[in-house]
């Protein structure tokens, strides 16, 4: 889980634009983040295999 102080920060308008962090909307991760779903890849496989995110479905071949 992320610092809370941390996740705050990121919040914040930066002075340039280029300063903002992407971090994941449900636990706050930096890392792994995709910027389609607004969340890291572990959240995104949680909500995935529950189906709770719309459009997508595990892979099988």
């Amino acid at each position: 889980m992320a610092r809370k102080s941390l996740i705050n920060k990121a919040l914040r308008k930066p002075k340039y634009s280029t300063r903002r962090v992407n971090r994941c909307r449900i636990c706050g991760r930096p890392r792994g983040y995709m910027r389609k779903f607004q969340m890291c890849r572990i959240c995104f496989r949680n909500l995935a295999s529950e189906g709770k995110i719309p459009g997508v479905t595990k892979s099988s071949w």
